[in-house]
């Protein structure tokens, strides 16, 4: 009878061993391998566009070097991409020359 209940104890935390293995290792999200990116910074301005006069919010990442533009559509209430900027590839630039 004792070897009985050691054998299903032991088959019970192979078990929970296998299900704890399972959750903490999972694969990495794709979007988490991009470039080595780090975790964001971010910084939110409320502005607004030449164009049509709507209210747009400027989120800039200072981590990553980037700057998304969203559009508020009152319509369709919902934020609607605009613009994206990778600062890093525009402060290589070469303006003006």
């Amino acid at each position: 009878m004792r070897t009985r209940q050691n054998r299903g104890l032991i088959a019970l935390n192979l078990l929970l061993l296998a299900v704890l293995g399972a959750v903490t290792l999972p694969p990495i999200a794709s979007a988490q391998n991009q470039r080595g990116r780090t975790r964001g910074e971010y910084t939110m301005v409320g502005g607004e566009l030449d164009v049509g006069g709507s209210d747009a919010v400027f989120i800039v990442d200072s981590a990553n070097a980037e700057m998304i533009v969203l559009r508020w559509e009152n319509g369709r209430r919902r934020l609607e991409g605009v613009g994206f900027r990778d600062l890093d590839l525009d402060s290589r630039a070469d303006v003006g020359r």
